[in-house]
């Protein structure tokens, strides 16, 4: 049977490979953004297995919550990347230190 702590467990790896790919990877902009959203869903499969295991539906509502706007910040990002390629044609972190408006 799996119990609670099968998914914390499951969820601080997840996390942990989340931070990995921050620390170890600074220069794509796009891994960067993934590396988010891997820690993101970490932390939603442990509001999920608290909640179930709780037998509470808010942890599961409020996951719903973080999905819509983490969606939302993935549309965003990518759309803003796409303008940063369109006018440096690069997406390294190194070349975006200068901010022009």
């Amino acid at each position: 049977m799996i119990g609670l702590d099968h998914y914390i467990i499951l969820g601080s790896i997840l996390f942990a490979i989340g931070v990995l790919g921050i620390f170890l990877n600074r220069k794509n902009v796009i891994i960067l953004l993934m590396a988010i959203e891997l820690m993101l869903l970490a932390v939603n499969l442990n509001f999920i297995a608290f909640s179930h295991y709780l037998n509470d539906t808010a942890g599961q509502v409020f996951v719903f919550f973080i999905l819509t706007v983490a969606a939302a910040e993935s549309a965003i990002g990518l759309a803003i990347l796409v303008v940063l390629f369109r006018n440096l044609r690069s997406i390294n972190v190194d070349d975006l230190d200068s901010l022009k408006g």
